[in-house]
């Protein structure tokens, strides 16, 4: 093949003979020299010519070769020329996209959506629902280190992304079976809804030794299905992100890292928005829209979270395939290996893990592991990123929750109201991040400045948790009944007064009524209504003993379903939230592109897999189980059932609210603090110093330099006739 700069190699004249003393010359090949194929070295030439080689024999005459069938797009044998097209790094981004989209609408989308419906359904707290979420990282920190380690051996990436894909399909189709497994959904059945003076209905008997309805023990089917999403996003970030970074020239890394985490930051966003609309449909959907006259606005509201898992079981498992067909090396990567100058932190380990022959076995693992801990500036930044995604994932799975409970807004339009906000936010950030660091041509130390800035600018604006609604009036949970003197605030709940007394009302279920007197209450049985009218489906109740108010246009006492809040600080809240995501996803691919910057070539895929069990163990498995429960914390009405607590029924909003902000400011200052960290104990190689990479891949880049094509010889490459002759 011919080199830039081959000229050089041309001898000056064809007919004088050269020796070993005039390496830019070749020796002269006579007509009769036979031709002689040798096994094609790994990197090098294809062909290689011998001083016994005929000039009149092409490559194109020997067809592809093993190198070139090794570097080939396709399964097994079959691949054919119109795949070729896909054998770039700008193929292998399209599904890397679609597979990063595919995970972000499972496990950041539809998860945290359904949060609330499943809570729900199957009775569990949000302490509960937290381990679900946490189950994902669990999955990763088990993995990642095998998963890193073992590609870095020279293993295919690409199978390890099919794997993943297909596991994370398996993941969404398990976490949809508990929906089948049961029986239609209960929320009240047998429940007297309005006063019964004198009757016999109580609440439920536990003395019995009634146990529950079990549903509980479906939190493990949740746990294990997310457990298999996190076997599928393990290989994702760590190889995916490498094998980008090894396909494309530097200066372009951080564009195609970008777009990547972009459609990662897209894939929340559309399951906000998909799950948001599956939720207004009811989840036994053979039972129609509304069930048996239930509707979205009611806290029992249960929707159908489950169909978006379905579907994305199918859009997993569809790009298992094309990943497959990937080989583990793209046509050029040794090139781009060998032209890439190293920027890892001068005392990283660089000259250690720079040999050969370094992490081409397990035991070098022990090694490989201190090199990374010994780097300061690969710590604080790992350490960081702990604490940035120990609030986006605190946030991710309890912000519809946060929306719907502080604003009073349906679960559906409190998904979709977030999924306003993730769309621009998240995506534009990742893709700001990625055209500043190219744009700019940000080196290692630019990219930790920018960081730092971004976060304490992203700091100031948490304060957004301080803008909040007041408690909706609650009759014995945030008031006190009408000419009742039993305070809740001071002597706790107490939903029994003397308008209601001897209604034998349950508590089993929560139906809450708005009285015409602007008060909520947990059911028209504890608003003392004795009369039902139902007309176009909008249940009304009369003759409320509880409820006393003079309107005499007033054609109900109480109207069923939650009164409605005055609150209007709900735009200020969104449109800083927005802010809050632009910012700190703008640091993805900043952090990311510092992380591969400041360790050895040799082990950046090691590198992200040790990063990520930072950002799992301390950020993102602590975070929704520690938000979940700062969350439980400020619930004011439980649903008691026989084996325990159920779920949540009304939370007090600033407690909530304030609970958030202690979360979410201190995370936020840890994360600021250690990216200053990094950014203070950086040091770049000396100017002057700044080599290209010495992994293996730019010793074998050399061999195919020193390949050149001989003049007369119909384009047949000859290798390393003269090796010192060339210039690395």
């Amino acid at each position: 093949m011919s080199v830039s700069g081959a000229s050089s190699f041309a001898p000056q004249d064809m007919g004088a003979k050269t020796t070993k003393t005039t390496p830019p010359f070749h020796p002269k090949i006579s007509p009769s020299e036979e031709v002689k194929t040798m096994a094609p070295d790994p990197v090098a030439a294809d062909v290689v010519v011998t001083n016994k080689s005929s000039a009149h024999t092409t490559a194109d005459d020997l067809g592809l070769t093993d190198r070139e069938k090794e570097q080939s797009c396709g399964w097994g044998r079959f691949t054919p020329a119109c795949l070729q097209c896909c054998n770039n790094a700008n193929g292998v981004l399209l599904f890397l996209c679609l597979f990063s989209f595919t995970q972000g609408v499972i496990v950041n989308g539809l998860v945290n959506v359904s949060i609330t419906s499943i809570e729900t359904r199957f009775e569990l707290p949000s302490s509960n629902t937290g381990i679900v979420s946490a189950s994902y990282d669990i999955a990763f920190v088990v993995l990642a280190l095998f998963v890193t380690f073992h590609a870095g051996q020279g293993n295919s990436k690409p199978k390890w992304l099919a794997f993943g894909s297909f596991s994370l399909g398996l993941g969404a189709l398990i976490y949809s079976l508990p929906h089948f497994t049961t029986g239609p959904y209960v929320y009240g059945t047998g429940q007297t809804e309005t006063c019964d003076i004198g009757g016999n209905s109580t609440s439920q008997d536990c003395s019995s030794g009634s146990t529950g309805t079990g549903l509980r023990n479906y939190l493990y089917v949740f746990i294990l299905g997310q457990l298999l999403h996190g076997v599928g996003g393990t290989p994702l970030y760590t190889l995916g992100t490498t094998f980008l970074d090894e396909n494309v020239e530097k200066t372009n890394s951080g564009m195609y890292i970008g777009l990547f985490y972009a459609a990662s930051t897209l894939g929340p966003a559309a399951g906000y928005l998909i799950g948001g609309q599956f939720l207004n449909i009811y989840t036994d959907i053979d039972l129609g829209r509304t069930g048996d006259g239930l509707t979205d606005a009611d806290p029992r509201w249960v929707g159908a979270w489950w169909i978006g898992f379905l579907m994305c079981t199918f859009l997993a498992w569809s790009i298992t395939i094309p990943l497959l067909g990937y080989p583990k090396e793209l046509p050029g990567a040794a090139e781009i290996k060998a032209n890439k100058e190293s920027e890892a932190h001068v005392k990283g380990g660089a000259d250690v893990a720079s040999q050969p022959d370094f992490g081409k076995s397990w035991r070098d693992f022990p090694i490989a592991v201190k090199i990374l801990l010994l780097n300061p500036t690969f710590m604080f930044v790992s350490l960081a990123g702990a604490f940035e995604g120990f609030l986006t994932s605190g946030l991710a799975t309890f912000g519809p929750k946060f929306v719907e409970m502080q604003f009073s807004q349906t679960s559906g339009w409190a998904a979709m109201l977030c999924g306003f906000v993730v769309v621009p936010g998240a995506a534009g950030g990742n893709i700001l991040g990625g055209v500043i660091m190219k744009f700019m041509k940000l080196k290692c130390r630019g990219m930790l400045r920018l960081c730092i800035i971004l976060g304490g600018v992203c700091l100031a604006l948490y304060l957004v948790f301080l803008v909040q609604c007041p408690n909706i009036p609650f009759a014995g949970v945030t008031q006190r009944y009408t000419n009742s003197s039993v305070d809740p605030i001071v002597s706790g709940l107490n939903l029994t007064s003397q308008c209601n007394t001897d209604c034998t009302c349950q508590e089993e279920y929560y139906t809450p009524t708005c009285g015409a007197d602007g008060m909520q209450y947990f059911s028209p049985c504890h608003a003392g209504c004795t009369v039902l009218t139902d007309t176009d489906g909008t249940k009304r109740y009369h003759n409320c003993t509880c409820i006393f108010y003079d309107s005499v246009a007033s054609l109900a006492d109480t109207i069923q379903g939650k009164c409605e809040s005055t609150c209007s600080t709900m735009p200020v809240f969104l449109a800083m939230f927005f802010a809050i995501m632009l910012l700190t996803f703008a640091n993805n691919p900043l952090a990311t592109g510092a992380t591969l910057r400041t360790v050895p070539d040799s082990q950046r895929s090691f590198a992200l897999g040790v990063q990520w069990i930072f950002v799992r163990c301390i950020g993102t498995i602590p975070g929704p189980i520690l938000f979940g429960r700062f969350i439980d914390d400020t619930c004011l009405v439980w649903q008691e059932k026989c084996d325990g607590r159920g779920a949540c029924w009304f939370y007090d909003n600033a407690a909530m609210a304030r609970s958030l902000l202690y979360l979410t400011v201190a995370g936020k200052v840890l994360a600021f603090l250690f990216y200053s960290f990094a950014y203070l104990s950086y040091k770049p190689p000396p100017q002057g110093e700044m080599v290209k990479s010495t992994t293996q891949a730019s010793l074998q880049h050399a061999d195919e330099l020193a390949t050149v094509t001989v003049p007369g010889s119909n384009g047949v490459s000859n290798k390393g006739m003269d090796i010192e002759s060339t210039e690395l």
